[in-house]
């Protein structure tokens, strides 16, 4: 059960405030900061305990990267193992990589041969500078509300503001214009978008880079005919198409999202769960593309000392094993995220709020817009004060949700229906008190 909560936090903001003198703004990931609760000091299962001794059942899961629960003993004990083992030499390959690589070629539909890395951003720029190479042309298409990590070519146009939609977006300064420039924005579910861009830009466009459900603003689900329809335009136009399954990949199903939807990419990018919690990411595809990663044959840089370093190889094995001998987790998980997302609809009916209830598998999201939401479009019509609002409103409660517009939450394997049903017990409370934010 989440503990009682109280307003004062003097450990955890005097810790807040130590880390401010020497880290810039006392964090070390800019969305990192939320206020109170200021900092965490344990984790097990499906909770974690703050500084101040307060506990929050965990919906935010470090953006998706715990999986099956916080410090999951199989996950542990197989790091553990790890280190009794090997540690880095950076020469060679251990048999930990190669089990890992076979693994995923395995599992995931486009997978013909992997490389490790140790973050998603590092497997999406991996994957973007492959398929610049192997297509000889210069030009990317993301689509507006995708994230896709903090590299020049892609740290442009997500949670945008409805005058900068579209537009010159950047999320950073200190980009070179040119990098900006050389990445297109479509509409997610728009495939005419895309096709506006190829005819616009003959010979040019190298790859498609997509999170096949774009949870970084919550949960937009892709039609199939929007899929499909990328997958020939590309094929036809002769650039790569690539799925980021950085949040997707594992979470919804052993092969990721395009296990589910039956759309194979030429390119996957992943990380996140799939060591829940260690760091390792990753990229595969087609062995044509990969092999110009072959430092002997290849043309394509690939470099990194820490990549398929012993740890995070062997917290990604026992992850992934984990899944596969417990196929019931996904059964369990999709169960209680339809369990959430049918209460949150009926709590919203119920008080007459004008809300969507969006989600996969154990992923959901409360948008406060009305249906239907396909595309960023759609976004710019949620009310994202009440949207921050819910989130806090929870995690005061107990209940940890990142208190940022658009951002999702995750059902990982350790938790229950019981704890479901306290969660929306606490929603109607929630709910109730945004009534004077909804008000038109």
């Amino acid at each position: 059960m989440p503990s009682a909560q109280r307003r004062e936090a003097p450990r955890g903001q005097a810790i807040a405030e130590r880390a401010a003198r020497v880290i810039p703004g006392g964090v070390n990931s800019s969305t990192r900061y939320i206020g109170e609760p200021y900092s965490f000091t344990g984790a097990g299962g499906a909770y974690v305990t703050d500084a101040d001794g307060r506990r929050y059942l965990d919906y935010h899961a470090a953006f998706g990267a715990i999986l099956l629960g916080h410090n999951h003993p199989v996950v542990n004990d197989a790091v553990r193992s790890a280190l009794d083992g090997i540690d880095l030499v950076g020469l060679g390959v251990t048999e930990g990589e190669v089990r890992l690589a076979e693994r995923v070629v395995e599992l995931i539909p486009s997978a013909e041969s992997m490389i490790a890395t140790m973050s998603g951003s590092e497997a999406t720029a991996q994957a973007i500078r492959l398929s610049r190479a192997a297509t000889g042309r210069d030009l990317l298409v993301k689509f507006q509300g995708g994230f896709h990590g903090w590299t020049d070519s892609v740290a442009r146009n997500v949670i945008s503001a409805p005058d900068k939609a579209y537009g010159r977006d950047p999320l950073s300064e200190g980009i070179l214009p040119q990098a900006i420039d050389a990445t297109l924005i479509a509409e997610f579910n728009d495939l005419d978008s895309v096709i506006a861009h190829f005819d616009a830009n003959p010979d040019r466009i190298a790859a498609v880079i997509l999170e096949p459900i774009p949870h970084n603003v919550g949960a937009l689900l892709p039609t199939r005919e929007f899929v499909e329809g990328l997958r020939t335009l590309t094929r036809d136009r002769g650039a790569v198409l690539i799925f980021d399954e950085v949040i997707t990949g594992f979470r919804h199903a052993l092969g990721g999202y395009q296990e589910v939807v039956g759309v194979t990419p030429d390119l996957t990018t992943f990380g996140k769960g799939m060591a829940n919690g260690y760091p390792v990411g990753g990229v595969a595809g087609r062995r044509d593309l990969m092999e110009r990663f072959n430092g002997r044959t290849g043309d394509v840089l690939l470099a990194g000392t820490f990549n398929g370093n012993p740890i995070g190889c062997a917290a990604a094995l026992a992850t992934i094993d984990h899944l596969a001998a417990n196929p019931d987790f996904y059964t369990r998980t999709h169960e209680l995220g339809a369990r959430m997302r049918d209460g949150l609809a009926a709590l919203t009916a119920e008080l007459g709020i004008e809300a969507t209830v969006a989600g996969f598998g154990g992923v959901f999201a409360l948008y406060f817009a009305k249906a239907p939401v396909l595309g960023y479009r759609d976004l710019m019509r949620n009310n994202d004060a009440a949207y921050i609002a819910f989130h806090r409103g929870m995690t005061e409660r107990g209940f940890l949700m990142l208190p940022m517009a658009l951002k999702r939450n995750h059902i990982s394997g350790a938790h229950t229906a019981e704890e479901i049903d306290q969660s929306l017990e606490a929603a109607r409370e929630v709910l109730r008190s945004l009534r004077p934010l909804l008000e038109v």
